[in-house]
């Protein structure tokens, strides 16, 4: 049973990353519709089916679908929209939203990890080293990504960043 499970998150998997391609490379037409058929396919796999839904949105604004606005509910709708404000190059948008997730989602590890990416990469280095101690509280396994992510670079050598993920 657990090898089916498997099997069909990895169907899953490679479906959106399909999709993702497409949007990436501006096929803005063919993404929605892989979206589309993505979130008929796989409505259970929730993390993957809210992206696609983020994602979908996003599509449909750019090829001029969408008549609203994409309106932001959740912490996950603020979080991956930041992730793709991010990949826009546009930190100052992603640092807005993922304080709207922090607000909506206190006790999310993730967030408080990639607001401590944005802001390493803004230079904004206290405000890094604060969420970086945040995330690593509520999980570990942050201290242990940082040790290895390349947004963090330039504070490997800094002792507040060591200490912090010693923590880990």
């Amino acid at each position: 049973m657990k090898e089916e499970r498997r099997d069909e998150y990895q169907k899953a998997l490679n479906a959106f990353g399909d999709a993702m391609k497409n949007f990436h490379q501006g096929k803005n037409d063919r993404a929605e519709e892989q979206l589309l058929t993505f979130l008929e396919k796989y409505p259970n796999e929730r993390e993957l089916a809210d992206r696609a839904r983020m994602y979908r949105k996003i599509c449909q604004e750019r090829i001029g679908k969408s008549r609203e606005r994409m309106t932001l509910k959740t912490d996950e709708d603020y979080f991956y929209y930041s992730v793709y404000k991010i990949n826009q190059g546009d930190l100052e948008g992603a640092g807005k939203l993922l304080e709207k997730a922090r607000d909506m989602a206190p006790k999310d590890g993730r967030v408080y990890y990639l607001s401590a990416e944005v802001a390493c990469l803004q230079g904004q280095t206290e405000d890094c080293l604060e969420y970086l101690k945040k995330a690593v509280h509520l999980d570990k396994v942050y201290g242990i990504l940082a040790q290895n992510e390349a947004d963090f670079q330039p504070l490997w050598d800094d002792k507040k960043f060591k200490l912090i993920i010693k923590l880990a």
